[in-house]
């Protein structure tokens, strides 16, 4: 068995998501584990060099994930043709610019999403990447989560017969930074930024709905800042610019061709009264299902209930417990990590990899859409992009 080196520029990684899910839960663990294994059974060994704008913050970081590269020098990382990946986390509005400088160096290139805060932005940079020849990749975490890969075998299944519609429940309350200490960086309110719950999440909502449920046709949208003043990290108040709130409407088409319809609510500004910060309910002719981050429970055509419409007497029936859980029958990993183990081997074994930077471009053109329905207060119509 063969230990092989793959260098990898990781950028923007102090930030909260690319610390714990990337480093911390993805690279660091895949090094704790010995690396990702080929089908040759060699095994692949990332070895990281983290780069951020704050030297004491990017070398606390690497010290406290024994990691002996670290550097504040972006330009000087990119000349090294030693390290052949590199990976973006810090801000969306910077991502084009620096995953077209990695491209024009020969990097193979992988990123968090949005790719960009613009469709034009997310075009190029799509464009660029697949006619440079180099690997890319944009993160689809969501797809990765155990509760929709349960959704997702139970559709596979044939579980549902007919898909007829999906409801998505994601929120929670973040805090406005006066009594209680903020949760998010005040970035997320300012959309002179790259903030906003639209921009954020309606990237997920499409490759969620493409890849399980049906490939989205049209969107209706509407947004909203509940919240108009927050504090931010230094306790000084500021005016959010940003929408803290969407509720959305989507026409699918669904993988055997019927139309679904799919609801969307996303807030910052909810109070949570569900199983998980996120569900998932779907309904189909034969079987309905409801998923949140890790577990799922299903109810069949036959063993669906007759519950009796009396307003004049309370309700006697439990619907929560008429629902069957779906077993864990395996052993699921963190969801950000499987993804960089699919990459690392796509880069090295050309393993076949469909979460690329044109699917990230679909992600902003849904942003797109769900902001000109806002707008113009109609529903938009969702065309194929070309690459």
């Amino acid at each position: 068995m063969a230990i092989k080196r793959l260098g990898i520029i990781m950028n923007g990684v102090t930030g909260r998501m690319g610390m714990n899910q990337h480093l911390i839960r993805s690279i660091v663990a895949i090094r704790n584990q010995g690396g990702v294994t080929l089908l040759n059974g060699d095994k692949v060994m990332p070895d990281p060099i983290l780069i951020g704008r704050n030297a004491a913050k990017v070398e606390a970081l690497a010290k406290a994930n024994h990691i002996e590269r670290y550097s504040t020098d972006l330009d000087a990382a990119m000349k090294n043709k030693e390290d052949t990946v590199f990976f973006d986390s810090g801000t969306t509005q910077m991502r084009p610019t620096l995953l077209a400088q990695a491209i024009r160096a020969g990097k193979h290139v992988y990123c968090e999403k949005p790719i960009a805060t613009n469709l034009n932005e997310a075009i190029e940079i799509a464009i660029l990447a697949e006619k440079s020849g180099i690997k890319h990749g944009a993160v689809q975490d969501k797809l990765f989560l155990p509760g929709l890969r349960k959704l997702d075998m139970l559709r596979r299944s044939g579980f549902f017969g007919k898909l007829l519609s999906v409801r998505i429940e994601f929120g929670y309350w973040v805090f406005e930074g006066d009594l209680q200490p903020i949760q998010r960086p005040s970035w997320n309110y300012k959309s002179e930024e790259g903030g906003g719950i639209i921009l954020d999440m309606v990237c997920h909502w499409r490759y969620v709905l493409d890849n399980i449920f049906g490939e989205v046709q049209s969107v209706s949208c509407v947004g909203a800042t509940h919240i108009p003043e927050r504090w931010d990290e230094a306790n000084n108040p500021y005016k959010a610019t940003a929408d803290d709130a969407a509720y959305a409407t989507f026409e699918l088409k669904g993988h055997q061709g019927e139309k679904v319809i799919a609801q969307v609510n996303m807030s910052w500004a909810t109070r949570v009264n569900r199983e998980d910060l996120v569900t998932f309910h779907v309904d189909g002719t034969h079987g309905s299902a409801v998923a949140g981050l890790t577990s799922c429970k299903a109810q069949s055509r036959v063993n669906t209930p007759r519950p009796v419409w009396n307003p004049d007497v309370k309700q006697t029936m439990n619907f929560y417990d008429q629902w069957q859980d779906v077993p864990d029958t395996q052993v699921y990993d963190n969801g950000f990590k499987i993804q960089w183990e699919h990459f690392i081997r796509h880069v090295v074994e050309n393993e076949p990899y469909k979460w690329t930077l044109p699917e990230g471009a679909k992600g902003v053109q849904l942003v797109e859409s769900a902001l000109e329905s806002w707008r113009e207060r109609r529903w938009i119509d969702v065309a194929p992009l070309k690459f």
